[in-house]
């Protein structure tokens, strides 16, 4: 389908009256041809692929934004799980893989790289474990390095001793980076079906089933979806505010998909998906819980917050994915705390309450995400936050993650700072009452009986 002229003017309108921005521009690399049994020489090989094939992402976004008047937030890159090609050396110690991603990064003048990650919904290799004992110390002296680590599916269920491992280690990465507000688990997710095509930082990797290199592109466009439900009287019917919705999410995916195109073809690489999730920023005008409110919640996180947040985002996903050729990654509508200045509005009035947060991604794009809890949580805790997600994930065949931050030295009501998209994390209060069992029982939950398609 062309993209038309008038399209194009209304998508300008949406840029300068209503925050109208594409979130990332984000190449896919992989790596498979660098894996080497020498730890030096593989880093050598990493560090020239990544650099040479996204040599020019950074200028082409820069014309692109020129030429059409859409800004570009971010430009990233995304890289086969480093895992994998871990896999060929026998180095205990993988931050020097992290290291070179990461003066990688810097050379080509991105925002983040992801892929610092590892997939054991199943089992454990000798190269996933190296990995994850790697992380904190990968992400306490990376700048721009982003881990993941995929820990349960539909197909496979969830791998317990996996959980209890990665909430040791998300505690681990706080107390690394406790003078930076525990910035380091910031860039960590723990994942239930994570995707291979997703642009959205931190859980973007370059999947196995991937052209050698691909451009992924994520939409968002919170303030556009915002106002055009402003034009809606309050005695609009919910169906009327669905069908307000699928119309301005089409306009906006169709921006991404002009884009996508666009980069690819200058770029010389595989046109990958367009990710039409809308996904706030700290910014005044720019937030999910502000259009639930809109909608019609008194303040996010009160009755008929799930409600309304499960109409918003099947309502973008119907609009976007006519749109596109081609829709991906998570696509829908993302509740980052620390990331969203309703949330955070919501969080600090005491409207929005952790148990609330988990109830809403039973039908939202992802899952808790940018959650900040009090720095003396108990491992088990965390391992059961983590279970109780993966669980919702793994039952309901959908993308769902974690990406909490231990607020080592900090209690409830004390707020961390990232700065940038990262934003403010106000400190929830978390139930303590995990228990000292469940997180060490190990072993693997059975994958549920809707795992059985063939």
């Amino acid at each position: 389908m062309a993209i038309t002229p008038e399209e194009v003017a209304e998508t300008l309108s949406m840029v300068s009256q209503q925050n109208l921005d594409l979130r990332t521009i984000t190449m896919g690399i992989s790596l498979h041809a660098c894996a080497d049994e020498r730890m030096e020489r593989m880093c050598t090989k990493v560090y020239d692929r990544v650099t040479t094939t996204a040599e020019h992402l950074v200028e082409v976004a820069g014309d692109l934004e020129r030429e059409y008047g859409i800004p570009i937030a971010n430009r990233r890159v995304s890289v086969t799980p480093i895992a994998q090609i871990a896999a060929a050396c026998r180095d205990q110690d993988l931050t020097p893989l992290a290291r070179t991603l990461d003066r990688a990064a810097e050379t080509l003048g991105i925002d983040f790289l992801g892929g610092f990650s590892a997939l054991v919904q199943k089992g454990m290799g000798d190269a996933d474990r190296r990995l994850i004992a790697s992380i904190p110390e990968a992400l306490a002296t990376t700048e721009r390095v982003c881990s993941s680590v995929n820990v349960a599916s539909t197909r496979a269920g969830i791998n317990m001793d996996a959980v209890l491992l990665m909430a040791r280690t998300i505690m681990e990465t706080a107390r690394a980076t406790t003078e930076r507000d525990c910035c380091g688990a910031a860039k960590l997710v723990v994942f239930a079906n994570m995707v291979e095509d997703s642009p959205f930082m931190a859980g973007a990797t370059h999947g196995s089933g991937e052209a050698d290199a691909v451009v992924n592109v994520g939409v968002s466009g919170p303030g556009v979806m915002a106002a055009a439900l402003r034009e809606l009287p309050a005695s609009a019917s919910l169906m009327d505010v669905a069908e307000k919705i699928k119309e301005t999410a089409f306009k906006i995916t169709r921006a991404g998909e002009l884009m996508s195109r666009q980069a690819s073809a200058r770029l010389g690489v595989e046109k990958g998906i367009v990710d039409l999730s809308l996904a706030p920023t700290p910014a005044a005008g720019d937030s999910v819980a502000e259009i639930l409110e809109i909608i019609g919640v008194g303040r996010t996180g009160g009755p008929g917050t799930t409600c309304a947040l499960a109409l918003l985002n099947d309502a973008v996903k119907k609009g976007g994915v006519m749109a596109s050729s081609s829709v991906g990654g998570l696509s829908g509508a993302f509740i980052p705390v620390s990331e969203d200045a309703g949330m955070i509005r919501a969080t600090e009035e005491g409207a929005l309450s952790l148990e609330k947060l988990e109830a809403m991604t039973s039908v939202c794009s992802v899952g808790l995400d940018m959650v900040a809890v009090p720095g003396d949580t108990t491992t088990e805790t965390i391992a059961g936050l983590i279970a109780d997600e993966m669980a919702i994930g793994v039952i309901n065949a959908k993308t769902t993650a974690v990406r909490v931050i231990p607020a080592i030295g900090h209690a409830v009501g004390d707020t961390l700072v990232f700065g940038g998209l990262l934003g403010t994390a106000p400190v929830m209060p978390i139930n303590r009452f995990a228990g000292d069992v469940l997180a060490h029982r190990g072993g693997r939950f059975p994958a549920p009986l809707n795992s059985l398609k063939n």
